[in-house]
């Protein structure tokens, strides 16, 4: 517009117009938060590379020491390691960048968070800029940063004729931009600070993925992965077969074998059970009422060839009562919020026509005539059930827990290596139940966060959505059709809800598309 000539109204159009100006810089809170989302799901997914490659690496020294194999592993070795180092040597530079990227934009100087994380401009506009293209006459960073990631894809591809064979026109590192615009432009100009952390994030996810997919074609020109069996447990069973009422109960449940970098997992009536030091799983309780139970174990491991292994165990034991009144859940001594818990209920030497039950967390009803009566918890920690006989009443603690998480997944995968066609077939995210006790119960999904990186995002950086629902919808789709083999996913943030309410999900879902 033009300016009047009047010095008031012409103070007052500048006014607005540098106004305006900072109005357009202003970066939204809701943009910074999904750039930090996107990060945290690109760090998981680089947490997620390296403990595959520590796996395919620690393979290759056992393959050294076999005699069949050895000479083969010598070849190929010296190869992924070098794959590897050159690797971990330009995203420790790339980590160099970020903290000198954070100082750009005030870190050490703005004190620190209420969680004493030390704080800096987020929404800076012109930090990245100075840092990575320069300013008042001296160069920027920005350049360099791409020659080095130019330099390592060629030095990964030149390390043997096969590797560039095999990677030529597939490598997920790829420094092109659209229309050939200049490359430190494209990525750092007038970018928030948070923004160009996730950018360069997404670069050390592409040099990972890069040699994390030599290091393993190295590895498969000798064998398969070797799994290394480092641990040995005896396997135990229930600490004893008959107990009193309030006595600890002990079960153990582990491998004989196994192997630090694939620990076997347990769960016992569904829910998962942590291992100890020693690679055991070990759940302690106190026996309730009185009666005969059962607990089933279930162990999945990995096995030798690589291939997941699995046993099933039940363990019974049996609950005494001086009195011979008692009152024990009929699936396992546990009462779960959200549903109708069975509860078999004795009076001893009197039939079920003489008792009556009651319940201070929730409500109980008689189901039927034998003795069989319905328990529904109104909160978690602790129901106590009185059976009262003739006049006289007996208490009965009974532990009221939520039901356990379900296990995220989509198709039958839980994360890994998935075929990148096997992976685009299915539709959605779902809530597993497993082997859980309780028959028919389901968890839907609510909502969920999608990260698509790697191969097949060179040009447009990484994909990232909020979905709400369980189905991938028409963008998300589109997604998961750029993927190739070397694309990685990442499901985060996953709430469900079930007959217990609302809840989000710990962990996420990482996955390696293959050919």
């Amino acid at each position: 517009m033009s300016l009047p000539k009047e010095p008031r109204q012409k103070m007052i159009n500048l006014m607005y117009l540098v106004l305006t100006a900072l109005l357009a810089l202003n970066v939204s809170s809701e943009i910074l938060n999904a750039f930090k989302t996107v990060d945290r799901s690109l760090q998981t997914a680089n947490k997620s590379v390296d403990s595959k490659d520590k796996e395919v690496m620690s393979s290759f020294e056992e393959l050294l020491k076999d005699g069949k194999t050895h000479d083969n592993a010598a070849k190929w070795k010296p190869l992924a390691d070098q794959a590897k180092q050159m690797s971990d040597q330009l995203v420790k530079e790339i980590e160099d960048l970020k903290l000198e990227l954070k100082q750009e934009a005030g870190l050490g100087k703005m004190g620190k968070s209420e969680k004493g994380d030390d704080l800096f401009k987020e929404d800076d506009l012109e930090a990245a800029t100075r840092l990575f293209i320069g300013h008042e006459g001296k160069g920027g960073k920005g350049d360099d940063l791409k020659n080095k990631l130019s330099a390592i894809k060629e030095k990964l591809l030149n390390l043997h004729p096969d590797i560039k064979t095999a990677f030529g026109t597939t490598l997920p590192i790829d420094i092109s931009t659209p229309d050939n615009k200049d490359w430190a432009q494209t990525y750092f100009h007038m970018t928030p600070t948070v923004a160009a952390l996730t950018i360069l994030s997404k670069f050390e996810n592409d040099v990972k993925n890069s040699s994390s997919q030599i290091v393993e074609f190295c590895h498969q020109q000798v064998g398969q992965v070797k799994l290394i069996f480092d641990q040995f447990q005896a396997i135990a069973s229930q600490s004893s077969e008959y107990v009193m009422p309030g006595q600890e109960v002990r079960i153990t449940a582990g491998v004989g074998a196994f192997s630090k970098s694939a620990l076997p997992s347990v769960s016992i009536d569904g829910a998962s059970v942590p291992l100890n030091a020693e690679g055991v799983a070990e759940l302690k309780f106190n026996a309730g009422g009185t009666g005969s139970y059962s607990k089933k174990v279930s162990i999945r491991y990995t096995k030798p060839d690589g291939t997941p292994g699995s046993a099933e165990k039940e363990i019974k034991y049996v609950v005494g009562s001086p009195t011979g009144v008692f009152a024990s859940a009929e699936k396992v001594n546990v009462l779960y919020l959200g549903l109708d818990n069975p509860v078999r209920v004795s009076g001893g030497t009197k039939g079920a026509e003489a008792l009556s039950a009651s319940i201070d967390n929730g409500s109980i009803v008689k189901a039927d005539n034998s003795g069989l009566f319905t328990a529904k918890p109104a909160t978690a920690g602790k129901a106590v059930i009185t059976v009262t006989v003739e006049g006289k009443p007996s208490t009965f603690n009974f532990p009221v827990k939520r039901i356990p998480n379900p296990t995220p997944m989509v198709g039958q995968f839980g994360g890994g290596s998935v075929p990148v066609n096997v992976f685009k077939a299915n539709v959605g995210v779902r809530a597993d139940m497993g082997e859980f006790v309780f028959e028919g119960v389901k968890f839907n999904v609510v909502s969920y966060t999608i990260v698509c990186t790697g191969r097949g995002f060179e040009s447009t950086g990484p994909k990232f959505a909020v979905v709400n629902g369980a189905y991938f919808p028409s963008d998300v789709k589109g997604y998961i059709e750029m993927c190739r083999a070397g694309s990685s996913v990442l499901i985060t943030d996953i709430t469900v809800e079930g007959p217990d309410g609302r809840r989000k999900l710990p962990g996420s879902m990482a996955f390696n598309l293959t050919n």
